[in-house]
């Protein structure tokens, strides 16, 4: 990627959005995180920790989740791990975007969120399908690196690198969590710098 913008220095869609999120405006989507879809993706227990200290972060700021499923009937429920028995709002899908089911665009709109925190699975499929639609949308579409993932690295990778170039804004978890936060002045923050000593291990 750092080859490319070093060819490309003025992609033609980099996003303009140069304002920190604010959390009552934003909404941390967890896609497609499920039983069947989970065990073959490339590093899955780092993805997992890494989306489980997403939402740790946003239940301590009280900044909204949601969650989709693909075909639970076939690929299983979201992991127990990710909704760790919280009722957040749940949206079932045929397709691999979100945009058309109603009840999603609904919520949004609802809420009026501007920006929304995509993470889950897969990169390549419907997390991008999704942030691609909802970029369309007008709405600023924030990707954690370490929080999306894929059966194989190039997939990976080369969806990470399109939804860049279309205008997605890069991130990481532990950014992002510290963006929400904001300063180490507010009674949270003791519970955030916690999570983020967090460290993961096999």
């Amino acid at each position: 990627m750092d080859q490319f913008i070093k060819k490309n220095p003025n992609p033609i869609n980099v996003n303009k959005n140069n304002k920190i999120i604010v959390e009552d405006e934003t909404l941390l989507l967890i896609v497609d995180v499920q039983q069947k879809l989970i065990k073959n993706i490339k590093d899955n227990q780092q993805l997992i920790f890494n989306i489980k200290k997403l939402i740790d972060t946003c239940n301590l700021l009280n900044v909204r989740i949601a969650i989709t499923e693909q075909t639970p009937l076939k690929l299983g429920k979201t992991l127990e791990s990710i909704t760790d028995n919280n009722e957040y709002p749940k949206f079932e899908k045929m397709d691999f975007s979100c945009i058309n089911n109603e009840n999603f665009i609904n919520y949004i709109n609802d809420y009026n969120f501007k920006n929304i925190i995509v993470s889950g699975i897969e990169s390549h499929i419907c997390v991008l399908q999704t942030s691609m639609d909802l970029l369309q949308k007008g709405l600023n579409i924030l990707i954690p690196r370490d929080a999306i993932g894929s059966r194989n690295k190039m997939d990976n990778e080369t969806a990470f690198l399109r939804l860049i170039l279309s205008g997605a804004v890069a991130s990481t978890t532990e950014s992002l969590i510290c963006e929400l936060c904001k300063t180490s002045n507010r009674k949270e923050f003791r519970e955030v710098s916690k999570i983020l000593k967090n460290s993961f291990s096999n």
